[in-house]
Parts: C-alpha cells; sequence; structure tokens
C-alpha cells in the first residue's frame, strides 16, 4: 500500500453523500442471495449492518463471543444519542451538529464523514422510534431531548438512564427477525482469532468457540468488523471487561492500516478508583452534567462533608473557567480540568483523586421527581456502589479511560485498505478526530450499520457476483488456522507464574501513566522501553491453566492481553510522533498559556495511519491530509 485513498466525493458538503449514492453500484435482489458476508460483533453497529443486509437478502453470518447481542458493550451507552431535529426549536441543524462535531474533535476528522454522520443522524431516531424504543416525551408527546457536553443546544434523545440499552434491544429485535428468516445465521459464544486474506481480498475468519474450544474456518465475499474499541488497553476502564482490540488487531496485522491509535479518550464522570483489587470502573453518564455541578472546596485538603461547605467555600472550576459552557465543555476539557483541580490538591475523597458532582440545586429547583425520572437508575447505581445516595450528598466523580477515536483507517465507503475488509462504529477511526462528543457514539454507530454501509458495500459487492462461494479448504485458511493454534499452543505452554490479568493491570498502569490524560517525549519514550520489558516478561512467565479444547477464561484473557502488548507500543508509537496537542491528546509541551490544547495545523492537519511491516519492525506512517473547505481553522475555545 502506497497511498491513501479516502474517496471522498466531490460538490458541496450538503450534496456529496447524495451524490455518492447515486454513482454507487448496485447488487441486484436476486443476486444478493448469492453473496456471503460475515459480519463480527453484535453491538449496535453490527446488529444494525447484520439485520439490514439480511433484510436486503444477503446471506449473513455474525458472530459475538458474547451468549447474545444483548450484553454487547452498547448497552452501556447510558446518556443518549443525538439527532439533528430541532425539536427544541433552539436552532439547531444538522449543519450545527456536524460543526460541533469537527470543534469537539478538534479540527482533527475528515468534514465529509462528519457531515454524513449528522445527515443520517435523523434517519437513525425514527428508525430506532419505529422499532419501540421508549424514548422519553415532553408534555406535548414530542421525543424529548436534553443538553450534553461540548454543544449549546438540546439534542440528545434518551431513555432515562438507559438509552444505550433501550437501543440494543430495539437493535436486537430487529437482527432476530432476521435470524428466524434465515437470511442471518447467529453465531454466539465465538470469538475472531485471525483473519483470512485470499488473493489480497478479505475473504474469512479463524474463530474459536468458546465452550468447546473448536477452531472453526468461516468465508465470505466481505467481512466487516463492528468490535468496538481498544479502552480495556488501560486495565481500569469504564469498558466491559471482555471489551478488547484484538479483531482489529489482527485486521492490521494482516494489511489494514491503524489510524490515530492514541486518540483515546478519557471520560471525566466515572466513579473514582476504591481499592487495588478493581479489574473496571463504573461510568456515571455525561448526562449528569446537564443538571449536576462540578465542584472542590476552595481550600487545600478541605475534610469537610461536601454538605457542611457553604457556598463561598466552592468553586465551581468548570464554570469559572468556561463560563459560555460551564458544566457542559467537551469530555477531554472536563477531563484534564479535573486533573489540574486533583493534582493542584483540591481534589476531595479518600485518595484526593475526586471531584464532586452535586444535584443539590438541580432537585431544589426542579424538584426530586424530575430528577429521579430523568436520572433514577444512575442514581441508584452509584449508591450501590459507594453506599451514598447523591440525593442527599454530591456523587465523586474522576476520569477514566473510555471511548477510542482511533482505529482502523477507512475511506469514505467504510473499507479499509484491505479490499473487502469494512470497519464501522467504534472499531474505525472516521467521525470524531481526536475527541468524541457524548451522545455521538450511538449516533455513528447505527448510522454507520442502518443507513451507510448497506449503501456503500453493495459498490464493492459488484465485482463478486460472478465470485463463487468461498472455499475453506484453502491453503489461506490451512495457514491462518495454523497459525492461530500455534499461537494458543504456546500461550498454554509457557507454564509460568503469572496469570494474565496480572500483566494486564501492569501494562494499564504504564499506559496510563505515560499515554493516558497527559502525554510527554519522555514519558512516552520510557514506555516503549517497559512495554518491551513487560512483554519479554509475559512470554516467559504467563501461566494459563486449563487446555484449549474447553471453556478456558484465562487462554481468551491471555490472547487478548498479548493483542494488547503489541497494540500499546504503536499508540505510543503514534502520540510520539504527533508533537502536538489536540483534543484526547495532550502533549504537555504544547499547550498554551492557560493550559489547553495547541494544535500545530501546519504540520499535523493529518489523519496517521499505520502500516504493520513485519514483527519486530517499527510500523511505517502514511498520511492522510486533512483540508477543511467548509469550516475554519481556529483555536477550539469553550470559553
Amino acid at each position: 500500500m502506497n497511498t491513501l485513498d479516502a474517496k471522498i466525493p466531490e460538490g458541496p458538503l450538503a450534496d456529496k453523500w447524495a451524490n455518492h449514492k447515486a454513482k454507487l453500484r448496485l447488487v441486484n435482489p436476486a443476486n444478493r442471495k448469492k453473496i456471503d458476508i460475515i459480519v463480527v460483533g453484535t453491538g449496535l453497529a453490527g446488529s444494525s449492518a447484520a439485520s439490514t443486509l439480511g433484510e436486503l437478502g444477503y446471506n449473513v453470518k455474525v458472530f459475538c463471543y458474547q451468549d447474545s447481542p444483548r450484553r454487547a458493550h452498547s448497552v452501556a451507552a447510558q446518556g443518549g444519542i443525538n439527532a439533528a431535529k430541532n425539536y427544541k426549536n433552539d436552532n439547531d441543524s444538522v449543519y450545527r451538529l456536524f460543526y460541533d462535531m469537527i470543534k469537539g474533535g478538534d479540527f482533527r476528522a475528515r468534514e465529509a464523514n462528519v457531515y454524513r454522520a449528522a445527515e443520517v443522524s435523523n434517519l437513525v431516531i425514527d428508525h430506532y422510534t419505529a422499532l419501540g424504543v421508549p424514548f422519553a416525551r415532553d408534555y406535548g408527546g414530542l421525543i424529548d431531548n436534553r443538553s450534553f457536553g461540548g454543544v449549546q443546544v438540546s439534542r440528545t434523545f434518551y431513555a432515562k438512564g438507559q438509552t444505550g440499552q433501550q437501543c440494543q434491544i430495539g437493535a436486537y429485535s430487529a437482527l432476530s427477525r432476521q435470524i428466524n428468516n434465515g437470511t442471518v445465521t447467529m453465531y454466539s459464544r465465538r470469538e475472531m482469532i485471525d483473519l483470512v486474506v485470499v488473493d489480497g481480498k478479505a475473504r474469512g475468519i479463524i474463530a474459536r468457540n468458546l465452550i468447546t474450544g473448536e477452531i472453526e474456518r468461516h468465508s465470505a465475499h466481505a467481512v466487516v468488523l463492528a468490535t468496538g474499541g481498544y479502552g480495556t488497553i488501560y486495565y481500569l476502564s469504564t469498558l466491559a471487561l471482555n471489551s478488547n482490540g484484538s479483531a482489529a488487531w489482527k485486521a492490521y496485522k494482516k494489511g489494514a492500516c491503524f489510524a490515530n491509535p492514541s486518540f483515546v479518550q478519557i471520560h471525566p464522570t466515572s466513579i473514582p478508583v476504591l481499592n487495588d483489587h478493581q479489574c473496571k470502573l463504573t461510568l456515571m453518564s455525561e448526562s449528569l452534567r446537564n443538571d449536576g455541578r462540578v465542584w472542590v472546596p476552595k481550600q487545600k485538603g478541605d475534610t469537610r462533608k461536601p454538605t457542611d461547605i457553604p457556598e463561598d467555600e466552592r468553586d465551581y472550576y468548570l464554570e469559572r473557567r468556561y463560563p459560555a459552557f460551564g458544566n457542559l465543555v467537551p469530555r477531554d476539557v472536563a477531563s484534564r480540568a479535573a486533573k489540574e483541580r486533583c493534582d493542584a490538591g483540591f481534589g476531595v475523597g479518600p485518595t484526593g483523586l475526586s471531584v464532586y458532582l452535586d444535584f443539590r440545586d438541580a432537585i431544589n429547583k426542579k424538584g426530586r421527581k424530575t430528577i429521579e425520572e430523568n436520572y433514577g437508575n444512575l442514581f441508584e447505581m452509584y449508591e450501590k456502589i459507594i453506599g451514598e445516595s447523591p440525593y442527599e450528598t454530591p456523587m465523586r466523580i474522576y476520569p477514566a479511560g473510555h471511548y477510542t477515536m482511533g482505529g482502523l483507517w477507512v475511506d469514505y465507503n467504510l473499507m479499509t485498505t484491505l479490499p473487502g475488509l469494512f470497519a464501522i462504529g467504534e472499531a474505525n477511526f472516521s467521525d470524531h478526530g481526536a475527541n468524541r462528543l457524548g451522545a455521538s457514539s450511538l449516533m455513528q454507530t447505527s448510522g454507520d450499520g442502518y443507513f451507510i454501509l448497506p449503501y456503500t458495500i453493495s459498490d464493492y459487492l459488484a465485482d463478486e457476483i460472478k465470485t463463487p462461494k468461498i472455499q475453506t479448504n484453502t491453503p489461506e485458511f490451512d495457514e491462518a488456522e495454523k497459525a492461530a493454534q500455534e499461537r494458543i499452543n504456546k500461550l498454554l505452554s509457557i507454564k509460568g507464574t503469572e496469570t494474565a490479568t496480572s500483566f494486564h493491570k501492569r501494562l494499564g498502569k504504564i499506559m496510563w501513566d505515560y499515554c493516558g490524560m497527559v502525554r510527554n517525549e519522555e514519558g512516552l519514550k520510557k514506555a516503549l522501553g517497559l512495554i518491551d520489558k513487560l512483554r519479554d516478561e509475559f512470554w516467559k512467565n504467563l501461566r494459563v491453566p486449563g487446555t484449549g479444547e474447553e471453556l478456558n477464561q484465562e487462554l481468551e484473557k491471555a490472547g487478548r492481553v498479548a493483542d494488547f502488548m503489541e497494540l500499546a507500543k504503536l499508540l505510543v508509537y503514534d502520540a510520539l510522533n504527533r508533537k502536538e496537542s489536540c483534543g484526547a491528546h495532550f502533549r504537555e509541551e504544547s499547550q498554551t498559556d492557560n493550559g489547553e490544547t495547541k494544535r500545530d495545523d501546519a504540520n499535523f492537519a493529518y489523519v496517521a495511519a499505520w502500516e504493520f511491516k513485519g514483527e519486530g519492525t517499527e510500523p511505517q506512517l502514511h498520511k492522510e491530509s486533512l483540508t477543511f473547505d467548509f469550516v475554519k481553522l481556529q483555536q477550539r475555545s469553550y470559553k
């Protein structure tokens, strides 16, 4: 691969998608039944894509490592889903949604892709409403909206604090219908452990049956990865324990470029770390910042109960520093501000690594019943974990690893640099730049699956209607299965003394300390050495009990941690290369006088796409220049 062709359509921004669709080739209904498509992942991106492709008449095989698609991590997106309906009559529009995403991502995303995501957002809301998602309603019967970070309008649709779960149930119902109709075959409790490439095209996967340990071969004319992000590389994160980056990493090693891996979002409203034995953190939805006020005591080391601290001794630091947006600044801004206050000695709680999120004023103004209706389940979750009622005392929150803006590089058609391999949802890099605005995740994943991929994949498959069913008894499948089995055998044979979890925990600390909320050149270079040392120890001292011919969750973990050891280095390489601060990527050497991100548009207005060049060899960097013809590049400000 020598060049990156993003295939961005010509013409005015608002016309690009319509004009592009008009030129995409089609596959007629009679020919669709001859074509097989594999979809890996059954979150909102995977379920929406699989159900839509199945309804179109393709033969779809869909894979998930859970026992049911209803357990996909999309259920954890609690706060809401964006769309530019302008129901609040506050002058929202598709363009404003597009601009908020471009600005929120610190001008490090493609204009064309972001505008298209905003454009199809209204279709997504209409579709979920038709599927029966119980969005909140206002007094007149319209679907209700609330505000979210990084915007000045109300465009976030929600179902209490369960939006992701309710949308996932809706998408699962549509998927179940196609499974029942026979157009989609469901393979649950399967994990993709390698990608199969035949004559330069993605033609299938090697999967492991997680119950029996059996290695399976599955072929298709095209493969779609909807496998989410790699935020669990930090060990402690808001993601589900089994979330991982292995499928995308396998694709990278087979020829798909990995874009902007260092763009990882730190979410500002996680429940703080409680002890050294935790394996994950719990997210408190960003929607809480719609009514909650963030503050710390003005006095360092103040040990009084928050309810005993008078108003004039409270520092509502987001409202003070960012008066135009207040508590609804974007996630990266809120996270760094919380870290700065805690590092300066104003943090609260037993560790001093948390700030208050206070609902006193909202309860006094709106009444407890209204707050319960909007956030009740979130308050209950917090009380069960912490043992304190947010109705009576402020929540304590602190930033945590969350969403990955980086992912597999894709063109405008959502195809990677490997022909026949598509990546959708969080698995690709395309729509969020260096920071994702809240409630744009469900919007993008669903838009990709329902209203973009089904159009663009047909353009590729139009050349495949004469290709017979892909056989699995070929040298390429033999080689891929052999390599997968050898890796499993190697993991089992080490017989060391440490678990995969212990290595993951140590890797996570390295990444959090040196490539987390704040990065600098010295720390990043140190991280490279520490990762190499830890990886060597991993392959010498790992212990995986049991065998490969059975349910073996320790083996599953080991394979994912082995991939994280390699992905971590790519993430650090990318962070070292980008000698600027933008969005969630904050280099201490590049900041404004008041501690905000300082971009270098002259040298870094590009997508960094990394190509695998072999084990032990540094990856090759390809640059996709970002041009801004419809927005003006300017320093991001929320003051």
